[in-house]
Formats: C-alpha cells, sequence, structure tokens
C-alpha cells in the first residue's frame, strides 16, 4: 500500500467525517505495512506542477482565441496566434518553474552547509538556540532539554531541526528539470484544447459561428475538468474547484473578446 497511498486514505477518511475508515487507516499494523512497503515514488510531486500548467494553458490560450474571434481576424489569424501563444508561453511558464524551483533547492542546500557549519564549530551556542526555540513552542523546560539531547546525537537529525525549528524550510523533492517538463507538457497538452475545433478547420470547413462557440464548450469542459483535478493539491471539493476555475477562465475570455471587439477595426 505505501505510506502516500494510507496518508490519501486518511484524508479521504476525514472528509467524509467517516469514523469507520478513518479508524482503519490508522491501524498500527497497516501504518507498519505502509512503511515496509513505501518506495518512494515521485511521481505525485509533480501534480502541482501539471494542475497548475494546465490551467494556466487553457485560460491563456482560449484568451487569444477570445481576443481575436471578437476582432473577427478569422480562423486562421486564431489559430497562428494561438499556437504561438501555447508554446512560447509554454516554454516561458517551464523556465520559470525550472528557475524556481533550482532557486528554492540552491537556497536550502546553502542554509544546510550553514548550519551543518555552526553545528560543527559551535555546538554549544546551537544547543541553547534549539532549546529557546523548543521553548517558544510550549515545551516544558524538561521536554525541551530532552528533545535537545535527542536531536543533537546525530549531527543530520540535528541540522534537519535546525532547518525545520529555526527556518522553516523542508526540502523540495522535486527535480527541477522534471517539473518544468511536467509544466511545459501539462500546458501545452491542455492549451491545446481551445485550438482543436481550428485545427480541424484546417482540413474540413467550419464557419466561424460554429468554430468558436466549439472552442468555448471544449474549453469550459477543460477548465472544469482540471479545476476538478486541482483537489488533488488543494484537497478541496471537487465541483467548487472546477466551478470556480471555470468562472475565472470565463472572465479572463470575457475581457478579451471585450477588447478585440472594441478593437476589431483597428487593423483595417
Amino acid at each position: 500500500m505505501g505510506l502516500s497511498k494510507r496518508l490519501e486514505e486518511a484524508r479521504k477518511a476525514f472528509a467524509q467525517r467517516d469514523m469507520e475508515a478513518s479508524a482503519l487507516a490508522h491501524e498500527p499494523s497497516r501504518i507498519v505495512q505502509a512503511a515496509e512497503e513505501e518506495h518512494g515514488g515521485a511521481s505525485h510531486l509533480y501534480i502541482g506542477d501539471m494542475v497548475y500548467g494546465g490551467l494556466d494553458g487553457i485560460i491563456t490560450t482560449f484568451a487569444v482565441v477570445s481576443g481575436v474571434a471578437g476582432a473577427q481576424l478569422g480562423s486562421n489569424i486564431i489559430l497562428i496566434l494561438g499556437l504561438a501563444n501555447l508554446f512560447a508561453d509554454g516554454f516561458s511558464m517551464a523556465t520559470g518553474a525550472y528557475l524556481s524551483s533550482k532557486s528554492e533547492l540552491e537556497y536550502y542546500e546553502r542554509e544546510w552547509q550553514r548550519e551543518a557549519w555552526e553545528v560543527e564549530h559551535f555546538p554549544e551556542g546551537e544547543r541553547v538556540e534549539l532549546y529557546e526555540i523548543y521553548r517558544q513552542q510550549g515545551y516544558s523546560e524538561e521536554d525541551a532539554r530532552r528533545l535537545v539531547e535527542i536531536k543533537s546525537r546525530d549531527p543530520q537529525r540535528w541540522v534537519q531541526a535546525m532547518m525545520i525549528d529555526e527556518l522553516g524550510l523542508l526540502p523540495d523533492e522535486r527535480k527541477p528539470l522534471f517539473s518544468a517538463l511536467a509544466t511545459l507538457a501539462s500546458f501545452v497538452v491542455a492549451g491545446s484544447v481551445p485550438l482543436i475545433v481550428y485545427l480541424v478547420g484546417l482540413f474540413v470547413s467550419l464557419s466561424p459561428s460554429v468554430s468558436f462557440p466549439v472552442s468555448f464548450g471544449l474549453s469550459a469542459l477543460a477548465l472544469f475538468g482540471v479545476g476538478a483535478a486541482k483537489v488533488l493539491v488543494t484537497e478541496r471539493s471537487p465541483f467548487r474547484s472546477g466551478l470556480e476555475m471555470l468562472l475565472v477562465g470565463g472572465l479572463a475570455a470575457g475581457v478579451a473578446y471585450g477588447v478585440g471587439a472594441l478593437l476589431k477595426g483597428i487593423g483595417a
């Protein structure tokens, strides 16, 4: 089963206030078994990148489609600008995800090295610092001293305690390159949905009065679906999450369509 799956079961039981399922998920024997079966699969680490990349892809691409449709510039212009935005913006987002993840990783490693150096050269000062942190967290003097004694027995555990309790830093297990690729792939795949009908229009004659409504419908379904999938990250109601993203995407598309409609004669 693994710890991650057991955690998902516990979350689901809590959301449903199912005492029986929650008790089952917290059985000591099942927890031990889950720990033994945990293989450290990392695919779930990139769910957030994929969900938010997909949402941005749909919203920005359909906003471009709406703006050009509002300006009544033709399906070929919609396709050109839509594809240009899809790949350019997708690459930009992937680059941002890579640099952000890389910067956070470098910052964590730099702080880890500093704490490790301080633990090695100023152990007494670090013990006092950790003790004061635990006291501020509400531990009694005896418990705080005991915690410091336990944590400081192992240098790795000691530094980790300083990183978490003093700096509030947790390690990010995501690989910057994988984070960027997950963002790019989801952006391009989900962002291509509003353009599907226009790609079909290259081979089948479709009037603008048909193409845009179809694009709108596909985009709405995709927005709602990816928004609902956001609960994998936020653990909220799928319907509410999907509806929120549908409203946000619809608002962005409405603004873009309005701007296009106002400026439709500017290029004439």
